[in-house]
Formats: structure tokens, sequence, C-alpha cells
């Protein structure tokens, strides 16, 4: 979307929906609206009726749990890369039970993310709100106003434990029917609680704890600028240093 129709939708949004816009945002072409949990339901309706978004693309949950936690080392840049190894081991879905990590970085825990499209407009639109209890995160189902919404929705209660009010089959769609827990939050073992095998002797598959996979990080878990351009300053920084 090009930037005088991302300026205008945000306009358009502002000034239709008023109070019900908590947070309008604009970035790389595009536009974020962030409402209430309350409005959540309300919104959508506006949304598809007044704004002509149509369609929703896609569902999810967010767990902002460790928010902004990096577990690499990003501070000392290097020529050779950001492959420095991990600071500690307690970064989401590593841990111990009882040191796991807290929401103390993000009093606002979990959200749900819709993205919509206006296919007559040729507009996207990002639309998020943030759910007051942690313990029980509920918010409004919008299968009455997307009912293709209604796998993604089980989705983000499958993985997140998010309650969607009004749901028509609330229930878990990619993990087993007795799975306990929800997979995708932040406080869940990355390497899971338990691992499944064959028992010769007992004939059936058997549940055990995890013994044979080791807790460890793939991927940055960081905030982070490009590492490349503070490469390239601290080195160029070194060698004027140098010449002086």
């Amino acid at each position: 979307m090009s930037e005088s129709n991302t300026e205008t939708l945000a306009a358009r949004l502002a000034d239709g929906l008023g109070g019900q816009v908590r947070a309008l945002a604009e970035a790389g072409g595009e536009v974020t609206l962030e409402v209430g949990h309350e409005d959540w339901k309300a919104v959508a309706l506006a949304l598809r009726d007044r704004f002509g978004f149509e369609q929703l693309v896609d569902l999810c949950g967010v767990d902002y749990l460790g928010y902004g936690i990096g577990e690499w080392d990003v501070e000392d840049v290097s020529a050779e890369g950001f492959s420095r190894g991990v600071e500690g081991h307690a970064g989401p879905g590593r841990f111990r039970w009882e040191t796991r990590p807290e929401a103390a970085h993000s009093p606002r825990r979990f959200a749900v993310v819709a993205h919509l499209l206006s296919i007559a407009g040729n507009q996207r639109l990002r639309l998020r709100c943030f759910v007051p209890d942690d313990e029980l995160p509920v918010v409004d189902s919008l299968v009455e106003v997307w009912a293709g919404v209604n796998w993604f929705e089980r989705e983000a209660f499958d993985l997140y434990g998010i309650v969607f009010e009004g749901h028509p089959d609330l229930r878990r769609i990619l993990t087993d029917y007795g799975f306990i827990g929800h997979p995708f939050r932040k406080d869940f073992p990355l390497i899971g609680n338990v691992e499944v095998r064959y028992d010769t002797a007992a004939g059936r598959v058997v549940y055990e704890p995890v013994t044979s996979v080791e807790p460890r990080v793939g991927v940055p878990r960081v905030i982070r600028h490009d590492a490349r351009f503070q490469t390239a300053a601290g080195e160029s920084a070194g060698r004027l240093a140098g010449q002086g």
C-alpha cells in the first residue's frame, strides 16, 4: 500500500472510530489499529460494513512474555557476525519451571491480531487488541463477522489458550485431545513436557518426561538494530583511531 493510501486510511479510521481507537500506527506502508477488548467485535463489524474490509486473511495470538529480553550478546558486534553464544539459560522456552519467566516486562501479555483485506479499496489493515486477564484470556469471537475465522480462532485457543467467547465449536485443532498446556506460550518449554515412544513390552504408546532433548536456542530472541551497520561503524571508528 502506498504512503498516501496509508495516511488516508489512518485518517479515515481516526475520524470514523473516534474513542474506540487505542493506538494507530503507520510503518512500512502498513497501518496497525489497536482497540480495547471491549470494542473488538464492534470495531470488526465497523471495519467490514463501513470501511470495506470484507475479508479476514489471518488471525493469531501473541504472547509478549519476555518481549525485549534477549538471550544473545548483540552489543559487542564484530566482523565474525552475531554467532556469539547465549547469554544465560533463562530465556523464553528454556528454564526450570520454578524459575520460569514472569510478565513483569509486559503488563499486557496476551494479544489477538487480525489481518484484514479490502479488495475494493486495495488496502490492508492489522487489527490488534490486548486481552485483560492473563490467567483466563477471553475476547469476543469474530465468527459472526467473518465466518472463515473459525479455524483461526481454534488455533489461537489451542496454541495460546485464548478463549473466544461466542465461538460455535471452540476446541483444539493441532494438538492431541489430551494435550496439557498451550505450546506457543512463552512459558511453555521449547522441548515440551513429555516425549512419546512405543513400548514393545506394553504393546502401546507411552508418554514420559523429556530426557532425550537438551534445551537450546536456534534463533536470536532479541530486539536489536541490524548488526551489520553496527559492525561497520565500529570497525570504521577503529581504523580512524589507528590512523590518529
